[in-house]
């Protein structure tokens, strides 16, 4: 393994960046970002089943953004659309993160173990066997889920917080489900979300994902597990339909 280290002290974000990936293109296999301060872009694009970066700090937008293969680790919280458009890889956060977590990603996987802003997970999509997963282990504002078009996403209410208190989950949701610990409020759905209780093999096809969660950030899955759970998915495929005008 080939070890590089970047001090990003007052560094910009696009000398950061070119740093990454000439690390990259030099055979690097660990990257390690100290001092990171808003930093906007980081790992956006690399490649690499083998490489892994890890961000000591706050990174800014955009974090992984068109991604293919390589590991995230953010020391600390992140901000706005971490994992947007991502294709494979995983980011795992041991913190919170801001609006659109996940927006328009196509695979892979973003672990969040705290809280989410506005519209996680909106407009997820999958491809065959690409299928995009989003884990939340605290809350998820309004709008959770929004135009999802595929994919998994999972929020698990950890330390007491409530997972779903805001509206609009799955508003226009046509694609994909949504799985929160416990019940939602029947209020809090968007148009063209339906809600169920989660089946034992819903539950069974989550459990390696939960379970692959906790291990990131040292958590007991045990009572995740036994967990009851609320599904949330496409009340019809095409949920605005009546919106349209057709000739």
């Amino acid at each position: 393994m080939t070890t590089v280290r970047i001090d990003a002290h007052r560094l910009h974000y696009t000398p950061l960046n070119q740093k990454i990936r000439a690390a990259i293109a030099d055979g690097a296999t660990e990257i390690i970002i100290d001092n990171v301060l808003g930093q906007r872009f980081i790992g956006d694009g690399v490649r690499g089943d083998d490489v892994t970066i890890t961000v000591n700090g706050v990174p800014g937008g955009d974090l992984g953004m068109f991604m293919s293969g390589p590991t995230i680790i953010v020391h600390g919280n992140a901000d706005h659309a971490p994992g947007n458009t991502m294709d494979k890889g995983k980011i795992i956060i041991h913190g919170s993160a801001g609006d659109a977590v996940a927006h328009s990603m196509r695979g892979g996987r973003v672990y969040v173990r705290d809280n989410i802003g506005y519209r996680g997970g909106i407009h997820m999509k999958q491809y065959m066997e690409k299928r995009p997963i989003l884990v939340v282990g605290g809350a998820a504002r309004a709008f959770l889920g929004e135009y999802m078009a595929g994919g998994l996403l999972i929020v698990l209410g950890l330390n007491g917080v409530t997972p779903i208190s805001e509206r609009g989950v799955g508003s226009g949701i046509h694609g994909g489900e949504i799985l929160v610990r416990g019940p939602v409020d029947e209020q809090h759905l968007g148009v063209g979300a339906k809600q169920t209780p989660a089946t034992e093999e819903q539950k069974a096809m989550i459990k390696p994902i939960i379970e692959d969660f906790a291990k990131q950030f040292n958590l007991d899955p045990a009572p995740l597990l036994v967990s009851d759970y609320t599904r949330i998915s496409p009340a019809s495929a095409r949920p605005f339909a009546n919106k349209y005008t057709w000739e």
